[in-house]
């Protein structure tokens, strides 16, 4: 049996690790060729002892050192440093399959490296479909790279998906699909009383109540900002237009996504709310291997819901539906301001309702100086970075509002 050699980018978040519990559990099948990681050194020692990669990329010298001062193995790999340390791993021959799981735009790079040289690649990252979507999957198209979605909501829009549907990807919406049903949790203030939103605090948006994430992307759960962008993300996947596309709260977090055919019938893809289900899914295809997430048991169930979300009560998923149907640059500043927001409101520096002001702030005079056609990776970096400077600004003005 050939073994898969994976490189790992991201390897201490939440996706990385669940991403090496499963491959712990296949040493026979799969195998690390190389981790990166960018700040959690501790445990990225603790991890490169374990699984023994030949190569591990850090951000710099610097944090290399401090790698080093905590790595006590005799095992010695190879190390890289910085966005060409990412990239040169991920198109490494010796690679199989890139999994995609550094947060943020960091994973542009790297991610469409992995593409250009034909890779398999389990996307956990947003940034390579909503701020460079055409790029990516056209660097996918003509290497014939093999993309697999493995945010719990596309993953299971691709396992209700024909083969003959999800595979290449589509030039468009496929004829016999009527929409996608893309389901959330509602995160923790989908009840509360919306004169309660101006306390609400980090501490409380970061209380996701089925899924344990980073302090980002809870907080993201919780405006229901991530939903938004992981339409854009269906809408690249499956060539799928906006109005084609339905979010539905489901606070049970058990059915992951639906679609819908035009013969009436749906399919569901359902489960724990545990993400080595979507990740084993990836690593195994086309076969099924085990995660390590116990199965699903339907009567202790005692009631599975649906609901339409309010706008008013998670405007920023309003926001993302809008640059959708506005432009690429629109999506890439509603995400670079969203990171900028976040971060500031994790600081305590802006008000939780403070971040979707930023955010349509920020498309706003993003779209003053709008460019249609997106012509490269640098386009795309010189874009976010105009918007995270743009939405740096917008946020100070609401800091120094805040503390008056």
């Amino acid at each position: 049996m050939t073994i898969q050699r994976i490189c790992i980018l991201g390897s201490t978040g939440s996706i990385g690790c669940s991403t090496l519990d499963v491959v712990a559990r296949h040493p026979e099948q799969l195998s690390v060729y190389a981790l990166t990681a960018h700040q959690n050194i501790t445990l990225l020692a603790k991890q490169v002892q374990q699984f023994k990669p030949r190569v591990v990329v850090l951000p710099d010298a610097a944090t290399l050192q401090s790698f080093l001062n905590h790595y006590h193995d005799s095992w010695t790999p190879e190390y890289r440093l910085g966005t060409e340390g990412l990239c040169s791993v991920a198109a490494d021959s010796e690679v199989d399959t890139v999994m995609a799981a550094i947060v943020g735009a960091a994973c542009l790079a790297p991610v469409l490296a992995a593409a250009q040289a034909g890779k398999r690649i389990l996307l956990a990252n947003k940034e390579a479909l909503v701020a460079a979507g055409s790029l990516f999957l056209n660097a996918v198209k003509q290497s014939r790279a093999t993309l697999i979605p493995i945010d719990s909501e596309h993953n299971a829009i691709y396992q209700c998906l024909p083969e003959t549907i999800r595979a290449p990807i589509p030039e468009q919406a496929h004829p016999s699909i009527l929409r996608l049903l893309l389901t959330a949790s509602g995160g923790p203030f989908r009840t509360w009383p919306l004169d309660d939103f101006a306390t609400i605090t980090p501490q409380q948006a970061c209380a996701h109540p089925n899924w344990s994430m980073g302090q980002k992307i809870s907080v993201d759960s919780a405006t229901m900002l991530n939903k938004g962008l992981e339409v854009i993300e269906a809408h690249w996947l499956f060539a799928m237009p906006a109005d084609k596309i339905q979010v539905l709260i489901h606070p049970q977090s058990i059915v992951h996504s639906m679609v819908e055919y035009i013969d009436g019938s749906v399919m569901a893809q359902m489960g724990q709310p545990d993400m080595r289900t979507s990740i084993a899914f990836g690593l195994g295809f086309p076969e099924r291997i085990q995660s390590g997430v116990p199965p699903l048991s339907f009567s202790a169930l005692s009631q599975l819901e649906f609901e339409e979300p309010s706008l008013e009560r998670f405007p920023c998923l309003a926001l993302a539906f809008d640059a959708l149907r506005t432009s690429q640059a629109a999506c890439i500043a509603l995400n670079a301001s969203n990171e900028v927001a976040v971060a500031q409101f994790l600081n305590g520096q802006i008000a939780y309702l403070d971040i979707p002001r930023v955010i349509q702030a920020s498309i706003d005079a993003m779209l003053k100086h709008d460019t249609t056609v997106i012509e490269s990776i640098e386009h795309v970096v010189a874009l976010d970075q105009q918007a995270r400077h743009t939405a740096n600004q917008i946020s100070l003005s609401f800091t120094q509002r805040n503390h008056a």
